[in-house]
């Protein structure tokens, strides 16, 4: 079984912030997938449902942000799932409003939510970083995350959304590459192709296009004359 973890706060006043974008991600897998109901359970709520061959745990930890590793730890005994089959999705402040990154292990930059799940179960899950870009200064990085997300964002928003749940068979199953270039379809669409100009056609053009009304004989007589 594979965990996705949606790091976010519980509550309607936070529903909407930036900091919720990793529930948002996972709600999308859901809804896209055909995912049962969601229930309460492991200080959070979870959904479960197949993505491809895999059967994937969702789960939004209830916890706060800043405990979000005691729901993910207890889940992750429950079901006895490895760290390395753990990802979790989360806001990331150093990379722009809707760029995406996967990463394995390694450090939690001073994100909160990831500092508690390395407290919990160590450094080697997952992780899909998800762009919401900086405020421009620390001081501003607190009421930043925790507003919503402007009115101007909300179409890249959707699409990166949707792009993740166009992506998430591929990434349950491991292929990091496919997963991300779903994504990029979604947000950048290919383009369509120009018409190909009509070529100029030539007086001598349109008389060969012609069909010749000769019989053979009359064709090769033609020829000797």
């Amino acid at each position: 079984m594979k965990l996705f973890v949606g790091l976010g706060n519980p509550g309607a006043r936070y529903a909407g912030n930036r900091h919720n974008i990793g529930y948002m991600a996972v709600e999308a897998i859901a809804g896209a997938h055909g995912f049962a109901p969601w229930r309460s359970r492991f200080q959070g709520l979870t959904s479960e449902g197949r993505l491809g061959s895999e059967q994937v745990l969702l789960l939004k930890p209830e916890t706060f942000m800043n405990l979000s590793g005691q729901s993910v730890g207890e889940a992750m005994r429950f079901y006895k799932i490895a760290p390395a089959d753990v990802i979790v999705f989360h806001d990331e402040l150093d990379l722009a409003p809707g760029k995406l990154r996967l990463k394995q292990g390694g450090g939690h930059a001073g994100h909160n939510g990831l500092r508690s799940i390395h407290s919990h179960v160590g450094e080697a899950y997952g992780r899909v970083r998800l762009g919401i870009g900086h405020p421009g200064h620390k001081d501003a990085v607190s009421a930043y995350v925790l507003n919503d997300f402007a009115k101007a964002d909300q179409a890249w928003l959707d699409d990166l959304l949707r792009g993740i749940a166009d992506g998430a068979e591929a990434l349950a199953r491991g292929d990091g590459a496919k997963f991300q270039n779903a994504v990029a379809l979604r947000m950048q669409p290919p383009k369509p192709e120009k018409p190909k100009p009509a070529e100029r056609v030539t007086p001598a053009d349109a008389a060969e296009a012609q069909p010749d009304p000769r019989n053979a004989l009359q064709r090769l007589a033609n020829r000797f004359r």
